[in-house]
């Protein structure tokens, strides 16, 4: 819906977390957080946004970074309860969504970013890493996302092709207690512990879920990926079977941080296919663990592209410029 208005989501604490401490992650301040917010507030207000919602946190860092941002845009500060967890996110997301938010722009992980689908799926969304094993989000220039997001929620994309934005693959995943959402990979963990903050250990790595299996990335996505790669576009996802015997594969676990891990063997999977994590363990989504699995139980896990519209920002440009939005029309002769 065309109405001006964009929401930014930002993760005080996302690239801050302990993993930092056992691997080379570089660290995310929040001044750097709020000079992403400033570029993106400026791009978007290019665009002409009327309207930018931010949700106040405790260190202030959109709020901060717009105080004296000469732009015409209105910026609104949205109050929800702190509880220091994935729940203020949520929370903030529904709250950006009431106020008639239906682009946003996220500053954060791949589990910032698992919150916000929680939250909602119903939105368009350019997602920015901020943190430490980044798949979902990308590195991008925040002045260019601010002008994508601004140009998106002012309709000009309505009439793009569907390459420009797609939905995102989401893990499913149903235990005996609870029911939960994965944007890159569940993983069943042996001998471990719902809460535990520091980097896989690969000898504990059992079944994982994939919805990409990419070379070029960090965490689990390139164990798959670099067997059988699986990207955003595809339409499957990709299972990867580990324990002892199989071949030794030497994967960037964390930043900078090497391990061999023993696969027995990889399959892909149709939208919908239900694959078993069998317990005792515990299931990680997006590199968070929060589900244990007891011995005799068994947790599924199914993939479905039903998450929100990702805007590619480079084809978003091109296309911009394209249907001549970016500039008047130039005579193009080159020389006589």
């Amino acid at each position: 819906m065309a109405n001006g208005k964009i929401a930014l989501c930002v993760n005080p604490m996302s690239g801050r977390d302990v993993r930092r401490l056992a691997a080379r992650a570089s660290n995310m301040t929040h001044e750097a957080k709020r000079d992403i917010v400033a570029r993106v507030a400026a791009g978007a207000d290019a665009a002409g946004v009327t309207d930018i919602y931010i949700a106040r946190e405790p260190f202030r860092i959109a709020s901060m970074a717009l105080d004296l941002m000469p732009i015409n845009a209105r910026v609104h500060i949205i109050d929800v309860p702190i509880t220091n967890s994935a729940r203020d996110t949520e929370l903030a997301v529904q709250r950006f969504k009431a106020e008639g938010c239906n682009t946003m722009v996220s500053l954060g992980g791949d589990g910032t970013n698992r919150a916000i689908v929680r939250a909602c799926c119903d939105i368009d969304l350019i997602p920015i890493s901020t943190g430490t094993n980044n798949v979902f989000p990308a590195l991008m220039e925040p002045t260019i996302a601010g002008m994508v997001a601004g140009l998106n929620c002012l309709g000009k994309f309505d009439n793009a092709p569907s390459e420009l934005k797609q939905a995102a693959k989401v893990l499913h995943l149903q235990t005996p207690n609870a029911s939960d959402v994965g944007l890159i990979d569940a993983v069943m963990l042996l001998n471990d512990h719902v809460g535990n903050l520091l980097p896989f250990d690969a000898q504990r790595l059992s079944r994982m879920v994939l919805t990409r299996a990419e070379p070029n990335a960090i965490g689990m996505s390139p164990i798959g990926g670099y067997i059988d790669p699986v990207y955003a576009q595809d339409d499957v996802g990709l299972v990867v079977d580990m324990g002892a015997g199989g071949a030794e594969i030497l994967a960037p676990l964390s930043p900078g941080f090497y391990k061999s891990v023993s696969v027995l063997g990889t399959h892909r999977v149709e939208f919908g296919e239900e694959v078993i994590l069998q317990g005792p363990g515990v299931v990680a989504l997006d590199g968070d663990r929060d589900h244990k699995i007891n011995a005799g139980e068994t947790a599924v896990v199914s993939v479905m592209r039903d998450g929100p519209k990702v805007l590619d920002v480079d084809v978003a440009m091109r296309w911009a410029v394209s249907a001549g939005m970016m500039a008047p029309t130039f005579s193009t002769n080159q020389g006589k």
